[in-house]
């Protein structure tokens, strides 16, 4: 199983929910979770803007309400969505957060996951930057793990199993990451990870 170079190390305060030392650029959409609900799920995106081009800041933008609808054709539509991830990997590794872990961020939609519907009360959505159909860099991959591990160092309710794709909560309306994401490759870097922590 092919490896990634090791990301830069990753810290998740688990009072702010704040990733430390990496950029914040802090979204406007999101709310409390539900009473007593506290994060059970991980939820893997992808997403680019415009679709199918990288870089820019475009996705800083959509999720903080920003996007100019004439900027692009394909702007018009999404300039008046109110959505937001916590956490975006850009290509080159770079993690930008949006949202605090312990806060509601708008990224699932309608969706459902083992019997329990509206996603998002309950999990973290993580974009990668990216496309169904482009293969996602060896930095997102590396990243993505490091992340994953400290999440889960961070909050004992998320476990290594419940870590999924947005095609998985919303079947038919949503296909990303899409098939050129290796689940294989991310859950085998994810387990070298907690192996190290564990150490």
């Amino acid at each position: 199983m092919p490896t990634s170079a090791p990301a830069h190390p990753v810290k998740i305060d688990p009072i702010t929910g704040l990733c430390a030392g990496f950029t914040q650029v802090l979204s406007p959409h999101w709310d409390a979770r539900p009473r007593g609900v506290v994060p059970e799920l991980i939820v893997v995106h992808g997403i680019s803007l415009p679709p199918g081009e990288f870089g820019g800041p475009w996705i800083d933008r959509l999720f903080t309400g920003t996007l100019p609808a004439d900027a692009h054709p394909s702007f018009r539509e999404r300039a008046d969505l109110r959505v937001s991830a916590h956490i975006l990997i850009r290509r080159d590794g770079q993690i930008v957060q949006y949202v605090p872990i312990g806060a509601r961020a708008w990224h699932a939609g309608e969706s459902q996951y083992r019997g329990r519907t509206n996603c998002n009360d309950f999990s973290v959505g993580i974009e990668l930057e990216g496309t169904d159909d482009t293969p996602y860099s060896d930095a997102q991959y590396s990243q993505l793990a490091a992340l994953a591990a400290a999440l889960l160092g961070a909050y004992g309710s998320l476990k290594e199993e419940h870590i999924v794709g947005h095609s998985d909560v919303a079947p038919g309306r949503k296909t990303d990451p899409g098939a050129s994401f290796d689940w294989p490759r991310f859950r085998a870097l994810l387990k070298e990870r907690l192996a190290v922590s564990a150490s």
